[in-house]
């Protein structure tokens, strides 16, 4: 169905190509995985299935790609269109229309489609990824998950042979993601769809592919194989087989059902130890304040480029202030933004209450947050995790109730002066990025954070090896570009940290470097709140986890205690090892 011969592509001036030597074969009505390290061309080798590169991107391409006989060198992305549906990392790029219903039939009507046969599919697109509650709300209310979702079905409807799908359970709860990998499965098995998807949640999706193909690195041929085989090799590979690596098994399990059926001997071997806990919450030592003038300095730079507020976290707040700027917290609790004595909370919310047109986001939420502490938000799509966030950071006012950051209220608080106190990572890192050059924004967030120059580009290389500095961020993948704005927030060392879905695009070296990062921040004292899908995040990082139910907190405790009693949110090593409490494979490493 889909055929790459010897095909590479040259972006521009790039010195290097995006992908060499690709030379492989996709059958009719399999489902193919697409693995490898962020930014080694996963995106570019399936832009080239779907004819976007070069048609869309630029570059050259060599070699020749077909689909179902079509060269996509002499078939441009519409003349594949009624063969070829596509999903890119990033939802809001895909929509054209303003609500669901209506981004659900805009590619039939595009098509031609009878009006019956457009109804028919939408309705049943609605039910199979449960988005018939949704129909009629606009695109822009949805939480990310949903938009996903909405994304996915906007294609399904066409019916098309083949699947283009880059990272498409990234912001999916792991009950939506399971629905969505099952509607794929179902399409492969029943219709004979054929799917070529990127993902680097593996854990969720290995299992079910029918090849692997990993990319090793850039520039490099791919390795083409059974899942089993390639994961052997794989330098990117789910907690399933790291584990099945760490203790021996042949040959490697890729699902939990498998791994708990060889994992008897494993699990004699670690009775009687126990698992290495967290980091203890300590208390926030002093922080040292910024001079004055530096101070001022931020303050002029944001004034004259108000954007430059967003590095902080801030994308809204009070009505500009007239008058000189207030002098600088004193050393000590307040400056690290804590409430009078020693080892208070850095925020606070006591019966918030959020309400959104007619729709309640969050109900009566009594929380807390201390210095030193990590939280992981989990939830369904559309549970109040980012309308949380964004009230802790004054982006959205309270309907009732009250929230306290550093002893100030977000929402009535000058964003100059929330900025010392907060910083949010939001879901699409662009919003973060303006610059023409990765040095440029590096060179702008030491700036704006009165930091060492070199911090910021310090952070992206530990985060995310190789990225050149003379790139322009829109160039990078998904995985480096969400890697550069955590860089840029987290150089100003903000004492609360926020952090919605920070994993997105992120293989599992640079997510175990981000959580490298993030401990050593929650050991100076900073407290670290984050929104997650992503269960072995959690269980790697947080202290806590807070579960999110319609807005309402349904459980609020120690990770290992709420992860590990719940179906949905357990890590892989806590299903395959219960009863026993462990929950990652470095616990069992170091017990080991």
């Amino acid at each position: 169905m889909i055929r790459f011969e010897d095909v590479s592509v040259t972006y521009g001036d790039a010195g290097a190509p995006a992908i060499s030597g690709v030379d492989l074969t996709v059958p009719e009505g399999e489902l193919v995985l697409l693995v490898g390290p962020s930014g080694v061309g996963k995106s570019t080798l399936l832009g080239a299935v779907s004819g976007l590169v070069p048609h869309f991107t630029g570059g050259t391409l060599r070699g020749r790609v077909t689909v179902d006989g079509r060269d996509t060198r002499t078939h441009k992305p519409r003349e594949l269109a009624d063969l070829v549906g596509t999903v890119g990392q990033d939802p809001l790029a895909h929509f054209v229309t303003d609500t669901v219903e209506d981004e659900l039939a805009y590619g039939m009507e595009s098509l031609g489609l009878a009006p019956q046969v457009m109804r028919r599919r939408v309705e049943e697109t609605l039910d199979l990824l449960g988005l018939a509650e949704l129909r009629e709300r606009p695109i822009a209310t949805l939480s990310g998950g949903q938009q996903q979702r909405v994304a996915i079905g906007s294609v399904l409807t066409t019916h098309p042979k083949v699947l283009v799908l880059d990272e498409p359970t990234s912001a999916l709860d792991p009950a939506a993601a399971e629905e969505v990998v099952a509607v794929l499965q179902r399409l492969v098995h029943d219709l004979g769809t054929t799917i070529l998807m990127a993902e680097h949640r593996l854990e969720r999706v290995v299992q079910y592919a029918d090849q692997v193909i990993l990319l090793p690195a850039p520039g490099e041929p791919p390795v083409i194989g059974a899942p089993a085989e390639v994961m052997a090799i794989s330098p990117v590979h789910p907690p399933v087989v790291a584990l099945g690596r760490l203790a021996g098994w042949d040959p490697l399990p890729l699902s939990v059902r498998d791994a708990r059926r060889g994992a008897g001997a494993l699990r004699e071997r670690l009775e009687g130890l126990s698992p290495t806990p967290p980091l203890p919450v300590t208390e926030a030592p002093p922080r040292t304040p910024l001079r004055p003038s530096a101070v001022s300095s931020i303050a002029g730079r944001a004034a004259m480029r108000p954007r430059r507020l967003l590095r902080r976290g801030i994308w809204g707040g009070a009505p500009a202030r007239t008058g000189p700027m207030p002098a600088p917290p004193a050393i000590g609790a307040r400056g690290m933004g804590l409430s009078p004595g020693s080892g208070g909370p850095l925020a606070e919310t006591r019966a918030l209450t959020v309400r959104r047109d007619r729709v309640e986001a969050l109900r009566h939420i009594d929380l807390t947050v201390a210095p030193g502490e990590a939280i992981a938000l989990m939830g369904r799509n559309g549970a109040g995790k980012s309308t949380l966030l964004s009230t802790l950071v004054g982006m959205v006012e309270p309907t009732s109730g009250t929230v306290l950051v550093g002893g100030h209220t977000p929402h009535r608080t000058h964003p100059r002066e929330l900025v010392r106190q907060v910083g949010l990572v939001p879901q699409e890192p662009r919003d973060l990025l303006y610059a023409d050059t990765v040095a440029a924004e590096c060179a702008a967030a030491d700036a704006d954070a009165v930091a060492a120059p070199g911090s910021c580009r310090a952070l992206v290389t530990e985060l995310l090896p190789d990225v050149p500095d003379g790139t322009h961020p829109r160039d990078l993948s998904e995985g480096q570009r969400l890697a550069l704005a955590l860089a840029i927030v987290l150089t100003g060392r903000p004492p609360l940290l926020l952090l919605d879905e920070p994993t997105r695009g992120l293989d599992y070296a640079a997510k175990a470097r981000l959580v490298t990062v993030l401990k050593s921040l929650a050991a100076e004292g900073h407290a670290i709140v984050l929104a997650t899908h992503d269960v072995e995040l959690a269980a790697d990082l947080a202290h806590r986890v807070v579960i999110l139910a319609d807005g309402e907190i349904v459980a609020d405790g120690p990770t290992a205690e709420v992860v590990v009693s719940s179906p949905a949110f357990a890590p892989q090593v806590a299903k395959i090892l219960a009863p026993q409490k462990w929950l990652t494979v470095s616990q069992v490493r170091d017990a080991l």
